[in-house]
């Protein structure tokens, strides 16, 4: 399984994700966790990634791919994994497909603007990533860009929908519901 979870900050992709990955016995990464861990690191390209998350803005594409596709070719991932925060725009779409020659499925964890706003100003967090500033602009980052990659996917019906803003419970039965339907129409 190659599952693919979109969706603005807040809208509960790492909740569904572990969720996911207990499910299905595959890893889940999250490259948000990826990129901040590096952004600890004291190197160049550290000290790029602390100033670029903590501004709100999104990693250059040609970094991000090579990133992510190095994390995605360890021995962990070979039989499947549920990926958070990638891709964020059409051409890291297009490397993506390329690396699953099409078989990944997409959900978009739909919430609006206000509930993940809501939602992450009830968190606590000591992330100095998560300011209301760079938060916002992440959010308005997601609309400019990643709607995109949203219509990229739709175009090739690899997306399915799910409305965020129910329970817990309730947007991971829904998942399970478009993953079954979407695997049983490629069998």
């Amino acid at each position: 399984m190659k599952l693919v979870l979109v969706g603005i900050q807040g809208a509960g992709k790492s909740t569904q994700g572990n969720l996911l990955s207990e499910k299905y016995q595959v890893p889940y990464l999250s490259s948000g966790h990826v990129f901040r861990e590096m952004a600890k690191e004291k190197t160049p390209l550290g000290r790029f990634l602390k100033e670029t998350l903590n501004a709100g803005c999104l990693i250059p594409d040609d970094k991000t791919v090579d990133i992510v596709m190095e994390y995605l070719q360890k021995p962990e991932y070979k039989k499947g994994f549920i990926l958070d925060g990638f891709p964020r725009t059409v051409p890291q779409a297009e490397a993506f497909q390329q690396f699953t020659k099409g078989e990944e499925i997409t959900i978009l964890i739909d919430v609006s603007d206000k509930e993940a706003l809501w939602r992450i100003s009830g968190r606590i967090s000591d992330r100095e990533d998560e300011t209301l500033q760079a938060v916002r602009k992440r959010i308005d980052l997601f609309h400019e860009k990643t709607s995109k990659v949203l219509d990229y996917y739709a175009e090739r019906k690899h997306l399915a929908v799910v409305d965020g803003e129910k329970s817990v419970e309730e947007v991971f039965a829904q998942i399970i519901e478009k993953i079954e339907s979407i695997s049983a129409k490629k069998d």
